[in-house]
């Protein structure tokens, strides 16, 4: 387990690893995890330049209004947009292109219990793919966290990858679908963006909104989980993700010292990949900041030896050009 000290230690050294003027995208960052990630990145960057988007007008101004109250020197944009189009997901990334050259952070965590796939997978790795050049562009920092159900892949049912037939009960016992999608479309992204880091993780028991909507079955799904979980505290939370976001812990498999991340301490090595080997630029990490288990590592390599990591990558290139026309914006 990383400790919640080391983590704090190495956030702390932020500021004299990293230069100014970061710049880090959030997506899904007007309530929850997003929302305390990017506190904590805006209370330990110099200067940062900051786009975090949602739904809500009134949230974001205020989470802008707060980073600009913990940093006044950083720069904080809000953009409303509904991301689970993937052409509006293309409006932002072209948005952001207009006034970037360069990329260091893309954090994603938008999503809720009855939309995951739609926005866990599609929009997510839409967002990667149009966004990669920058981040690869990046002279020191390059990494993708995208924060849903790491260490609990499972089996892949390739003749319903959408989870169109899936119901609402089904689909919370079949979450093992849903993060197969993402690790592995984050291992197909790696293949092609060597020299930048990509991270997936479950970030445990966190007061978010991803329960929201749903009915009735959403309500006592509230309800029962505020009885039963112990929750990590949201300040702890962004700090967690922080780490996970700038720690050598997960560099890329490329990775040179200047874009690894914050030196990790004497005795400490990188985290071990969804290959099984350390540092190798993929990482299925738990609540802990650790790996997956050699039985998911085992999971995901028999995935890929049956075909299903390919047909998952075609599905989303299909999907990509029926709606856009293109595999990208």
């Amino acid at each position: 387990m990383v400790s919640f000290s080391e983590v704090q230690s190495s956030n702390s050294r932020i500021s004299s690893t990293f230069p100014s003027g970061l710049v880090a995208i959030f997506v899904g960052a007007t309530s929850g995890i997003g929302e305390y990630t990017l506190k904590q990145f805006a209370k330990y960057a110099r200067r940062p330049r900051v786009y975090f988007l949602g739904r809500s007008q009134d949230a974001g101004d205020r989470i802008a209004g707060e980073c600009k109250e913990v940093n006044p020197e950083g720069t904080y944009q809000f953009i409303k947009a509904d991301v689970s189009s993937i052409c509006e997901v293309d409006n932002v990334c072209r948005s952001v292109a207009s006034q970037e050259q360069a990329i260091n952070l893309l954090f994603l965590s938008q999503g809720t219990l009855t939309t995951q796939i739609a926005l866990c997978h599609y929009s997510r790795i839409r967002f990667i793919i149009n966004l990669l050049p920058l981040l690869q562009r990046a002279t020191h920092l390059r990494r993708v966290v995208s924060v849903f159900a790491a260490t609990k892949e499972g089996p892949v049912n390739t003749a319903d990858i959408q989870g169109r037939k899936v119901s609402l009960m089904s689909a919370l016992s079949a979450r093992g679908h849903a993060s197969s999608l993402v690790t592995l479309s984050l291992e197909k992204l790696a293949g092609t963006a060597p020299d930048v880091s990509f991270v997936h993780d479950f970030p445990g028991a966190v007061r978010t909104n991803i329960a929201r909507g749903g009915g009735a079955m959403m309500f006592l799904l509230r309800t029962a989980s505020n009885l039963v979980l112990t929750f990590i505290p949201n300040e702890e939370s962004g700090e967690r993700h922080l780490y996970l976001a700038t720690s050598a812990k997960y560099p890329a498999s490329s990775d040179t010292v200047r874009t690894s991340g914050i030196p990790l301490a004497s005795g400490n090595t990188a985290a071990r990949g969804t290959d099984g080997n350390s540092g190798s630029g993929v990482y299925s990490i738990d609540q802990d900041g650790e790996s997956a288990s050699s039985t998911t590592e085992e999971l995901l390599a028999e995935l890929r030896r049956n075909g299903k990591a390919k047909a998952i990558w075609d599905d989303l290139i299909v999907e990509f050009t029926r709606i856009t026309g293109a595999e990208a914006m």
